[in-house]
C-alpha cells in the first residue's frame, strides 16, 4: 500500500506543476521509462536486443560468409 501512496504523492505534485518545460521533461522520462519496461519484458535472451539490427542484405552476406566457410568440409583437414 506504500507504493500506491508515493504514486498519488507524484501525481499530486505533477498537478501542482505549471511550467511547461517541467511537465514536457516529465512526460519524456515517463514514455522512455516504460518503453524500456517493456523492452526488458520483452527480452527472452541477452541476445534479444540484437534480433532486427541488420538489413536484408547484411542478413544474406553475413549468411553467405557463413555457408562459404563454416558449411565447407576440406577433407584434408582431418589428416
Amino acid at each position: 500500500m506504500v507504493t500506491e501512496a508515493r504514486k498519488l504523492h507524484v501525481i499530486e505534485q505533477v498537478l501542482k506543476i505549471k511550467n511547461e518545460e517541467k511537465l514536457a521533461a516529465i512526460e519524456d522520462f515517463v514514455s522512455r521509462t516504460l518503453k524500456k519496461q517493456k523492452k526488458e519484458a520483452r527480452l527472452e535472451s541477452p541476445f534479444q536486443e540484437f534480433v532486427g539490427i541488420w538489413s536484408e542484405e547484411e542478413a544474406a552476406e553475413i549468411e553467405n560468409a557463413i555457408a562459404e566457410s563454416c558449411e565447407t568440409i576440406n577433407p584434408d583437414d582431418w589428416k
